[in-house]
């Protein structure tokens, strides 16, 4: 048996059970697909993960160290000059926290009896107080990452938001504009040569939070309720499963009407 996915999670972790939180990844694979989300929240199989990215996790640990060392002078790092940012990194005690997902991060108790959180990657305050929510991304395009403009960064995008929201419940002042630190490994060396050079962008967006309310009286509907939601019309993982059911429920059906006639030969 795998011991990297187990199928039955503990039922404590499931809603109703006493350590359930509602996390930004859940938050985000409600909208991406409702059926997917109760399966996994209210019925306690959740989707087989991805693999970590190791190296995407180096780029993040690598850009934390950066400006953590600005953090603590109360300086602005060059990128901030470089994008004319008027900010520095927010230096909170509470920051270790905010960042650590398996511990909450930012976590904010909603009237629906949610426990809501999320781990960000880093947070950047302006001389007037306003909290600037930093999202870090690795990649590797040919092109210059400018913009925000792919139809799969609308879950960057809703990544962004959910942060926003849980730091102004958290009675903090937010900017509607926040930043995406892109690292871009470039692939036009002649030879690897054991490094790879990044080039590293500042993508500002103007993020609108005013959906997130919503969308967690939507959840806690769907979760309350005995009935097991429609699929989304592309999840790749539903496609998976009713592709899967019919032809597993054609081969038995064919394995059986075989029996039966090798029966029906033999008289018995």
């Amino acid at each position: 048996m795998s011991s990297y996915y187990k199928p039955d999670r503990n039922p404590n972790w499931n809603y109703g059970g006493e350590r359930f939180r509602l996390s930004r990844s859940k938050i985000s694979l409600f909208l991406d697909c409702p059926r997917c989300f109760y399966i996994d929240n209210k019925l306690g199989t959740a989707r087989p993960p991805g693999y970590p990215f190791a190296l995407n996790s180096a780029v993040d640990a690598l850009f934390k160290k950066e400006f953590d060392a600005h953090r603590a002078n109360g300086t602005r790092h060059p990128l901030m000059e470089q994008y004319d940012v008027d900010a520095v990194p927010f230096d909170d005690p509470r920051m270790d926290g905010w960042r650590d997902s398996l511990r909450g991060g930012v976590v904010y108790k909603h009237k629906s009896g949610f426990t809501v959180c999320g781990g960000v990657d880093d947070v950047w305050v302006k001389p007037n107080g306003e909290l600037i929510v930093v999202d870090y991304k690795a990649t590797s395009k040919d092109e210059k990452i400018e913009a925000l403009d792919k139809a799969w960064h609308d879950g960057y995008k809703r990544q962004m938001e959910i942060y926003q929201w849980l730091f102004r419940q958290n009675d903090f002042k937010v900017s509607d504009t926040g930043y995406f630190v892109y690292a871009n490994a470039s692939k036009d060396r002649k030879a690897f040569d054991g490094v790879l050079e990044f080039e590293v962008t500042l993508v500002p967006y103007k993020g609108d939070d005013s959906w997130v309310e919503g969308a967690i009286q939507n959840i806690h509907v769907c979760l309350e309720s005995e009935t097991i939601p429609t699929a989304s019309e592309d999840c790749d993982h539903c496609r998976y499963r009713e592709a899967a059911r019919k032809k597993l429920l054609a081969h038995a059906t064919k394995g059986t009407e075989k029996k039966k006639d090798k029966q029906e030969t033999l008289g018995l």
